[in-house]
């Protein structure tokens, strides 16, 4: 097998681990490109292609993460990662764990952990890594590694909810919701979402956004309604789509450009958290993204006329 098959066979891989690292499919799939172009020029062929690449990506991911971690520090508004639609990397004995770790969620746990504790959980506790290959790729020795994810394991375990939703309980939820959110039925919407449930919008100040999280099933299911309502009216409507593998939708324009996507996180038989991305930056591995700043003027000038 030559060095291009090899590296396509193993580039799903690098770019789950990049992008688990980075919480960026831009990001990610830069890291991949570099580390192919690593690989293409090394003059001798590594012993074990897997562990050689799996190393030069996840270098890389820490590096850019170094520097992506301040301007996160200065980001405007809330910050979430980039929505992913599917993860290219399968492994049937892991996929729970491996669908669980891609979660917006667990992503936003996994930026409580420094980069190198980052790194070293994503290649253990995910892809299962063993403690030689987790500390070659990071370049720190194996009792550093075992004590970094030991660290890593603790602060991931402290954020992570203590029921969360199975699988066919969240498709029931988000099939619920997405019907009431046609409707604009606020009852409906209010009823499948929990007593504390948070709403926040990720425009990066380059899209309209929420100024603060909503809370409050009452205030998010009205504000949803509203919003669904004033969209309609202008045309832009959702498919419903699985988003970093939990349920959620991809909303268009009328010419089909992306506006935004929406989240669902589940517990307890409720609806806890809806997490919008509206930033267009984050949206361009989507397809061509529409206008936001256009759709909410055109939105409100509808709905003032309809009044």
């Amino acid at each position: 097998m030559g060095r291009t098959e090899e590296f396509q066979e193993l580039r799903p891989l690098l770019f789950s681990i990049a992008y688990r690292i980075l919480g960026s499919v831009g990001e990610a799939e830069d890291a991949v490109q570099e580390t192919w172009l690593r690989f293409e020029a090394s003059p001798t062929s590594p012993r074990s292609t897997r562990s050689f690449l799996s190393t030069v990506v996840t270098r890389l991911s820490i590096d850019v993460l170094r520097s992506a971690r301040v301007r996160r520090e200065e980001y405007v508004g809330e910050w979430l990662p980039e929505p992913l639609l599917s993860d290219p990397y399968e492994d049937p004995a892991r996929s729970a764990e491996l669908a669980d770790s891609v979660s917006v969620a667990a992503l936003l746990l996994l930026e409580r952990l420094s980069p190198l504790e980052r790194a070293v959980f994503v290649l253990r506790e995910v892809f299962a890594f063993g403690f030689p290959e987790v500390a070659a790729a990071v370049g720190r020795s194996e009792s550093a590694c075992r004590q970094l994810a030991v660290r890593a394991r603790r602060h991931m375990a402290e954020g992570r909810p203590r029921f969360e939703a199975d699988r066919r309980e969240r498709e029931e939820l988000a099939s619920g919701f997405f019907d009431a959110l046609r409707e604009g039925d606020v009852a409906g919407l209010q009823e499948l979402l929990g007593a504390d449930v948070s709403m926040v919008g990720d425009g990066g100040g380059k899209a309209p956004q929420l100024a603060r999280a909503v809370s409050g099933a009452e205030k998010v299911a009205r504000l949803l309604a509203t919003l669904s309502s004033l969209l309609a009216r202008v045309d832009v409507t959702f498919e419903p789509h699985e988003i970093n593998g939990r349920p959620g939708a991809v909303f268009r324009d009328r010419d089909g450009r992306v506006l935004h996507t929406l989240a669902l996180d589940a517990l307890d038989g409720r609806i806890r958290a809806i997490r919008l991305v509206i930033n267009p930056d984050k949206l361009a591995h989507l397809g061509p993204v529409a206008d936001a700043w256009a759709i909410d003027r055109e939105a409100r000038r509808a709905g003032r006329a309809a009044r």
